[in-house]
This record gives structure tokens, sequence and C-alpha cells, in this order.
């Protein structure tokens, strides 16, 4: 039978305990020279065409090399084997490096709000001019790009923090859009420099609006939150398709990066050996590791059923 490319993707893993490791920081240490490189422009062209929403936009660009730094850092620590003080492994690091990126974002677009109301009655010196259009531009373009590419990555390797990163990118690209046009709004009509201030705002509320999608479920995470009805239902079936279980009970999960641990009690027949208890509660977790929604581990508690004989 064919293998599916989350199966292979899994299989990859498990020979190579690199191999996850090394995905993300390849795309990450890409992802990381292209925002330098548009920072940069964006900065040069933003200046000499006197756009403060390119500027913007720009700063925008440098915070993404910021959470880039993080996520190089943070995957060695949250791919780290598991350990005697950390026996569940170290996935929560992996929130805690989404958490960042997200509150950076939300930093980025309040200060570039505030620059933007603060400035709004100042007059410009120098009217915008269209130079300032070539640096938000390219960035859409490239931007667009390194999101499909780390997106892909980030779900063939089931990386919440490089799913983050990917929506970074993505912001940076959405936020390039009212850039080009308050940049040719301006260049064409200098009477309505306030266009300019306008598209930092706009900027600056497509960042606050990425950075709670990426906070919003790191947030559960470390909180403990569990999965979805809709997954713990699935659970219980696929457990009461085990042969010997005939029930399921007390099914707990909390999330560990983008994957689930699985806690649940299952009964079976009162008279079984040890050994038969035990061969059962084995098939019930690899049948939850193979069939499940995206689970990491399972622990499985075997209980006499009383109503049996």
């Amino acid at each position: 039978m064919k293998q599916s490319d989350n199966q292979k993707s899994t299989a990859a893993r498990q020979q190579n305990p690199f191999y996850e490791t090394a995905m993300i920081q390849r795309i990450t240490w890409i992802g990381m020279f292209v925002n330098i490189g548009l920072a940069g422009l964006k900065f040069i062209v933003g200046y000499l065409g006197a756009s403060q929403a390119v500027i913007a936009d720009a700063v925008h660009s440098l915070s993404d090399m910021a959470t880039d730094i993080a996520v190089i850092i943070g995957v060695k620590l949250w791919s780290a084997p598991p350990d005697k003080c950390h026996p569940y492994g170290h996935r929560r690091v992996e929130a805690l490096v989404t958490i960042f990126i997200g509150v950076m974002l939300a930093a980025v677009a309040c200060g570039l709000a505030y620059k933007a109301v603060a400035t709004l009655n100042v007059l410009h010196k120098h009217h915008t001019t269209l130079i300032a259009i070539w640096g938000p531009l390219l960035s859409i373009f490239l931007k667009e790009i390194l999101y499909q590419w780390t997106a892909l990555v980030g779900r063939r390797v089931k990386s919440a923090a490089l799913l983050a990163n990917a929506w970074h990118h993505r912001s940076d690209a959405l936020s390039s859009v009212p850039a080009v046009i308050a940049v040719a709004g301006a260049s064409f009509y200098p009477s309505l420099d306030i266009l300019d201030h306008i598209g930092a705002l706009i900027i600056a509320g497509f960042i606050l609006h990425v950075s709670w999608k990426i906070l919003s479920p790191a947030l559960a995470e470390v909180s403990d939150h569990g999965a979805s009805e809709a997954e713990q239902d699935r659970i219980y079936r696929i457990a009461m398709t085990v042969e010997g279980v005939t029930d399921v009970h007390a099914v707990r999960t909390r999330k560990s990066g983008a994957r689930c641990l699985v806690d649940l009690h299952i009964h079976v027949a009162p008279n079984l050996s040890v050994r038969a208890g035990h061969d059962i509660a084995e098939a019930v977790k690899r049948q939850l590791i193979e069939d499940g929604p995206d689970i990491l581990d399972v622990l499985v508690h075997v209980e006499p059923d009383e109503k049996r004989p």
C-alpha cells in the first residue's frame, strides 16, 4: 500500500531524530535572510520616498527576523528527548516560542498605530514619491512564497511555532498591500498625505489580528486545554473498536505542541490474565496513535467489567 505524505513524514522522523529540527532550521534561516534584505530595502525606499507606511512595513519585516531567531533557538530545546525533569518531553517550549512571536507582533502593531496617530497632524517635509512603492511590492511577492513554503514544512513536521512564523510572513505580505496603496495615492495626490498615516494604521490592524490568531491556540496549550469534543468522541469510538474492550470512560486529553496526550480507562472481561489485559491496552494505544487525531502518547488504565461474568 502506498504511504501518505503524513506517514512518510512520521517514518522519517522516527528514523532520524534530527529530521524535524533540520527542516525547521533550514526554512527559518532562509526566511531570516529574506527578512533582513526586505527590511533594509524598505527602510531605504521608505526614507527616500518619504513614506511612513513603508517604514512601518520595514519595522514589521525586522520583527520577522526576531521571531526567526526565536524559532531557530527554540527548536533545539523543544526537540530534545524526554529526561528525568521533563518526562513528557519539552514540547511546551514550542508554545512559549509561539507566544513570544504573537506578543512581538502585538507590540509592533501597537507601536506602529501609536506613531501613525501621534503624527497625524504633522505636516510632511517631503511629499511621498513612487520610489517607496518598490519595497512593499517585492515584499508581497517574496513573503507570500515564504508563507506557502514555511506553512508546508510546518504542517509536515506538525510545528505550531513554525506555522506561527509562517503567518508572520503572510502578515508582512498582507501589510504591504495598504503600503502600496498609500504610496500610490499620496504620490499622485500630494494633498492626501493622510493616506500614508491611514495605510500605517491599516497595517497595524492586520498585524494585531494575526498576533491574536497566533496567541490564542498557544495560550490554550499552556493552560492545559484539551482536545475538542469531536476529537474526544473520535478517541472513544476508536478505542471501542479494539477487540476485548467492553467499555471506555474517563477520557482525558491535553495538548502538547500540535499533538495531544491521552489518558483513558477501558473495561475488559474480569477473568482475563494480566498479560491478556496488557495486550488489549497496547492494542488500544497502537490503534489510537495510528488512527487518532494527532496523538503523541496514550496512557491506558485497565479495569474489570463487573457487569460481565
